[in-house]
């Protein structure tokens, strides 16, 4: 065998062995996209019911707006976790892919009424409770739509320790997705509208009929309050 056609041959053979290679890299990386899907775990709505003395009101409790004498407070969480799998290019860069992600999500609500509050501001405050758990039905679907975008994803990383910077990576893609999911999510414009047409359960108007009215036509009556109206009550 001549040695241009022993070059050739070896050309050609180290060819087909870097495609090949580079097809399993790929292919690999295409299962794994495929394989694996987020997991979302809701769970169940925390609710407590507080009263207190507006006198001498617990530590624990939020402080109340002007003119307001009852709250309900609605605490959406969102705890990302996510794993993934580096590959190391040289010393000091590689490419970090997410091969698993796990979303956590709560709602806690607490209403706090004094002692001596009148039915129409209980029912006021349920309203508020109410659209709170309206769009807290369908958060695992938000969660894992969002969630879904981040599997199989790749970044690069660099730095004398690839380990940390990995780590460092899938702590921030999971920062990202809990701050969409609260971006998303945004039941304030509902309840800013509820508040509205309720002047905040002064006005007599069933706070029932309030709320379903609010979920329905936030998205195209809710605007921000003007600076005459007190503070919308949580």
């Amino acid at each position: 065998m001549t040695l241009r056609r022993t070059l050739f041959v070896c050309l050609s053979l180290g060819l087909l062995i870097l495609g090949w290679l580079n097809w399993r890299d790929v292919s690999s990386r295409g299962q794994l996209r495929k394989a694996s899907v987020p997991v979302v775990i809701k769970q169940p709505v925390h609710f407590t019911n507080r009263t207190f003395d507006p006198a001498s009101p617990p530590p624990d409790m939020p402080p109340l707006n002007p003119g307001e004498n009852a709250e309900c407070g609605s605490d959406f969480v969102s705890n990302a976790d996510l794993s993934g799998q580096t590959r190391q290019t040289d010393a000091t860069h590689g490419t970090v892919t997410v091969t698993g992600i796990k979303v956590e999500l709560q709602l806690n609500i607490t209403i706090w009424v004094p002692a001596d509050v009148t039915q129409r501001v209980v029912d006021h405050e349920e309203g508020h409770r109410q659209i709170s758990e309206y769009y807290y039905r369908t958060a695992d679907k938000l969660g894992e739509q969002i969630a879904e975008n981040y599997m199989g994803k790749e970044v690069e990383i660099a730095g004398s320790d690839l380990n940390a910077e990995s780590t460092k990576a899938l702590q921030q893609m999971a920062a990202e997705i809990t701050q969409e999911y609260n971006r998303e999510l945004n039941p304030e414009p509902t309840q800013l509208l509820y508040d509205t047409i309720t002047d905040h359960s002064r006005n007599g108007v069933d706070a029932q009929a309030a709320v379903e009215h609010a979920l329905k036509n936030a998205s195209i009556e809710a605007a921000a309050p003007s600076s005459s109206e007190p503070p919308a009550s949580r």
